[in-house]
């Protein structure tokens, strides 16, 4: 048996005791459901032709007993002991064929089963009960060869994903797409690393995924399965089936085919600390770019921990050369948030305050331990108090960051640098894509970049700490360790090869704005 993702349907439940009793061959028996009949969605696990009195003890639950009650004729306690014996094994049902024995459905049974909550079926028609265990055993036994093929083909399928290099989010996908649920992979505390599924049906999971996580972790039920994950004695976290619509024990081996897969990714690329990094990048670029509305990702939020009820957040972008440092600084100062690297080698942070905590001073109080020890930006918008305005806020933040990477000018910076402070470079890094902007840089520049030889690359340097500190010689000469003479010598090329004179005011703004276009387009 061959499965593939696109035609493939979760198995149905284990075949119950009201689809046996639709079979064709018992239809032809005229069964009569006579108690216990808001049960017969019971799965049945086996069939057994049974005489015994004390039948109960050779079972072990699930099982469908038929009988003709030929021991059991004219002795109620006898039939009520038979009931209560079946009811301790958990058999799924009892068949009774009237005939010799009964004639009807005997008092004692059906009063008994009725309290127990025990199918009590009887057969008006003499009924072959070779012929019905024969049809329902080869069909549980097609269902259990169907699942152990599906749980083959998926091990088969996942193991070969993992093989390629194919990253966790690939693996939950195959995972969702034979199960045909949502697909949750947490850590021991809940929050959720990962998800596959179709989008509404994940949204929807993880909108009251607090509440609904401890079932998952408790009992199974209603299609949630999870299975454990961990090794060498150690568990980390758990998958969980989220409404899966087929049968309890083939959706326990999919889930455990995805465990065992899952473990072995993490030890042969990564560990599940990375994947709680992958799943703050994930929300965080996605609240960035704004592919995705802020209100849909608000229950991804929540699922991975960042509190969002009656909270101010505090959108900042760090660029640091330990980037790994700042989730140990916001846990040391007990800042609940997220933060994730994003494409460009910068960090998003995403802090979530109480309403009463002051939340300028918190961040400020963060960028300081930060800068302590390492030339560090931290750029941040104004605090945001409504998830809506959060998008925005990253954006800004991000933008702020852009406007002083890789300047000089950021030894000078604040602690803290928000929009105010990054003024016209600022506004040239918002323009940096316009033609008109790039086509003004060029042509300003044309000297030193026409051919950019070695001398021409000394000398942008040196024009462009010149004109970040002020045009103050003196500080430039110090920062590019020459002489005062020597500084006039390059500046002097500089201005030749420009063709302008640095000393007037509005032809140095001109040259100092192409060069911040033109370092902005770079970037």
């Amino acid at each position: 048996m061959t499965t593939t993702p696109e035609s493939w349907e979760p198995l149905q439940p284990a075949l119950s005791v009201r689809q046996i009793l639709m079979l064709e061959r018992v239809l032809a028996g005229e069964p009569e459901v006579v108690a216990g009949a808001h049960r017969l969605d019971r799965p049945v696990r086996w069939v057994h032709v049974a005489e015994a009195a004390d039948v109960g003890v050779m079972l072990s639950g699930g099982e469908m007993v038929l009988t003709t009650g030929v021991l059991l004729a004219g002795d109620p306690d006898k039939q009520a002991d038979y009931v209560r014996s079946l009811h301790r094994a958990e058999a799924a049902a009892v068949v009774l064929g009237l005939g010799r024995a009964f004639p009807a459905a005997p008092d004692a049974m059906r009063r008994v089963a009725e309290r127990c909550g025990l199918p009590l079926v009887v057969l008006h028609r003499p009924f072959p009960f070779a012929q019905l265990t024969e049809e329902v055993q080869s069909r549980l036994v097609r269902r259990k060869f169907a699942a152990v093929s599906l749980s083959e083909a998926v091990r088969t399928e996942l193991t070969a994903l993992i093989t390629s290099g194919a990253p966790l989010r690939r693996l939950l996908d195959e995972v969702a797409r034979h199960s045909a649920c949502p697909v949750v992979l947490t850590n021991l505390a809940h929050r959720v690393l990962a998800t596959a599924g179709e989008r509404p049906a994940v949204d929807d999971v993880l909108r009251d995924w607090e509440r609904i996580a401890r079932q998952a972790g408790g009992t199974e039920g209603d299609g949630w399965i999870r299975a454990e994950l961990g090794g060498r004695g150690e568990r980390w976290g758990r998958i969980v089936l989220c409404g899966y619509r087929g049968d309890t024990a083939t959706g326990r081996l999919l889930a455990d085919r995805a465990a065992e897969a899952i473990v072995l990714h993490r030890l042969l690329g990564g560990s599940s600390g990375n994947w709680e990094e992958q799943s703050a990048q994930s929300l965080l670029t996605d609240l960035i770019t704004g592919v995705v509305p802020a209100r849909q990702l608000l229950p991804r939020a929540r699922a991975a921990g960042l509190p969002v009820n009656r909270r101010t957040f505090v959108p900042l972008v760090v660029r640091d050369r330990e980037p790994g440092r700042l989730d140990r600084v916001m846990r040391l100062l007990g800042l609940p948030g997220l933060a994730a690297e994003l494409a460009d080698g910068a960090t998003a942070v995403l802090l979530s305050l109480a309403r009463d905590q002051d939340a300028e001073a918190l961040t400020a109080h963060f960028a300081a331990r930060l800068r302590a020890t390492t030339r560090t930006v931290v750029a941040a918008a104004d605090p945001r108090a409504a998830w809506e305005d959060v998008p925005a806020g990253l954006r800004e933040a991000q933008h702020v960051a852009d406007a002083v990477a890789d300047s000089s000018a950021a030894l000078d910076l604040p602690d803290v640098v928000r929009l105010k402070d990054v003024h016209l470079r600022g506004l040239i890094r918002l323009l940096r894509d316009d033609p008109q902007v790039q086509s003004f840089a060029e042509r300003e520049l044309d000297g030193l970049l026409c051919g950019r030889d070695g001398e021409a690359g000394a000398l942008l340097a040196v024009l462009r700490t010149y004109l970040a500190t002020g045009r103050n010689k003196s500080r430039t000469a110090q920062l590019h360790h020459v002489s005062r003479p020597a500084l006039y010598r390059r500046l002097e090329a500089i201005q030749t090869r420009l063709g302008v004179d640095l000393d007037d005011f509005e032809q140095a703004a001109s040259v100092h704005i192409a060069l911040l276009a033109h370092d902005a387009q770079q970037g």
